[in-house]
């Protein structure tokens, strides 16, 4: 079970750290941070209470798409290790026709990245003050 885990999250992580990185190093050179220090804030407060902040933001959208990805990417990576579980299900009611199941399986899947994006909303609204609904 550890090969077909790591797979799924190493496949979604590796992207997710690229993005937010270049983030991260894009924020860090913005006026507010250096005025932030220029204001003799510890960097630590810098860093983690405005950069961090406005860096996740668009991490945040990303990893929204990622939950719906990642029981996507299941299917194929149960079919690669032989492991039992929605993706093998899914697979055999292509063979035998079973509409039924598909477009249940495919709803959950538009659950899934509705739900994902009510909870990238709700992010927001923590990561960033401004996002907040009075």
């Amino acid at each position: 079970m550890i090969l077909p885990v790591l797979v799924l999250t190493m496949l979604g992580i590796g992207g997710l750290t690229r993005y937010f990185r270049t983030n991260m190093l894009e924020v860090v050179k913005q006026d507010f941070v250096r005025t932030a220090r220029a204001k003799g804030l510890k960097e630590k407060v810098v860093i983690y209470k405005h950069a961090l902040r406005n860096a996740m933001l668009p991490a945040i959208t990303l990893f929204a798409f990622e939950l719906p990805a990642l029981f996507s990417g299941a299917i194929i990576t149960e079919q690669i290790f032989n492991w039992p579980g929605i993706g093998a299900i899914y697979m055999q009611a292509f063979s035998v026709r079973d509409y039924p199941l598909l477009m249940g399986f495919t709803m959950f899947i538009a659950l899934l990245t509705v739900i994902s994006n009510l909870i990238a909303d709700l992010l927001y609204g923590v990561a960033d003050p401004r996002v907040r609904v009075r």
